[in-house]
């Protein structure tokens, strides 16, 4: 046989495929267009004569040669990511501290399994919450009193770098049976007659009041609660409407707990940023769990994009 021409990107392509379920969601995981990731996949099977996967599968069903090629994957790329990590704390040292600043309520649902998986790949390196939420994340990286801090907005400030996680689609929480059920989505005026139930947070914080209520002038009457149960069992109870991602709330959805509705006709996208100053970015293991947080939330968020 000639010489192989598998090199370790057919290997991760293969990878985010079985991962991601489909093309086009596997060339977000891997920062791909979907052309150069269909290339890839024609050039392998063009090599070994023969279809990696059914085209028409949903969920993506692997045949026999990818179903092999995938055995190598599992077997190399744990590998080589432990080689290259082993090589940085060879070179440089990495033992260190990671502290990390949040500015949402809804963040620890994602957050809390990136870490532990990042525990295991640096042990070494001490992790830590920096405790309570922070109308200001950004200012603790100034201040040393975080490494970095998840936000909704990417950072003008030049000394801060914001490395892109994901997107996702925030809906309207509705008791069931409530008149705005009736909508197909709703628009600023829809809230004006409602009490609008929030985190207790700034204005500035929350994507449905900066983007959709204050350019509008709609000021609903508002309630605060810190716990996400608590403004559900509101929200259930008829005592007020919220607004939260679409995929933490998809549990309570499927029991039919309470309704949710899209905001505005296209949506209400909501994003976020891991920051770091740009002296913290050039750690390794900073960059390192910057995509471990990246491939935890696509793997166990439903409905988000990798930014």
């Amino acid at each position: 046989m000639s010489a192989s021409i598998l090199e370790l990107r057919h290997l991760r392509t293969l990878a985010a495929l079985r991962a991601a379920g489909s093309l086009t969601r596997a060339a977000d995981l891997l920062c791909l267009t979907q052309s150069a990731l269909s290339q890839q996949i024609r050039l392998l099977e063009e090599r070994y004569g023969g279809p990696l996967f059914e085209r028409k599968s949903m969920p993506l069903v692997f045949t026999a040669l990818g179903g092999r090629l995938l055995q190598l994957a599992d077997a190399v790329l744990p590998q080589v990511d432990e080689a290259e990590r082993d090589i940085v704390r060879l070179a440089s040292g990495v033992a260190g501290e990671l502290r990390i600043a949040v500015e949402c309520h809804t963040c620890f649902d994602w957050l809390m399994p990136a870490m532990d998986a990042f525990r295991s790949r640096w042990p070494e390196v001490e992790l830590d919450i920096v405790s309570g939420f922070h109308p200001d994340p950004v200012g603790l990286l100034h201040q040393n009193r975080a490494d970095l801090a998840v936000v909704s907005e990417p950072e003008a400030d030049g000394g801060v770098i914001c490395h892109p996680l994901f997107s996702f689609e925030i809906v309207a929480l509705l008791a069931n049976g409530h008149a705005l059920t009736a909508r197909p989505f709703l628009v600023a005026e829809d809230f004006a007659a409602e009490t609008l139930i929030t985190y207790p947070v700034a204005d500035e914080m929350l994507d449905l009041v900066r983007q959709v209520l204050a350019p509008a002038g709609v000021r609903p009457a508002r309630r605060t609660t810190e716990l996400t149960v608590a403004m559900l069992q509101l929200v259930a109870s008829g005592r007020g409407v919220a607004a939260l991602p679409e995929w933490a709330l998809r549990p309570y959805l499927e029991r039919g707990y309470v309704s949710a509705r899209r905001i505005g006709a296209e949506g209400l996208t909501g994003r976020l940023y891991a920051a770091t100053t740009a002296e913290k970015a050039l750690r390794p293991y900073v960059a390192d769990f910057v995509r471990v947080m990246r491939e935890r939330s696509f793997a166990d968020l439903p409905g988000i994009a990798l930014l």
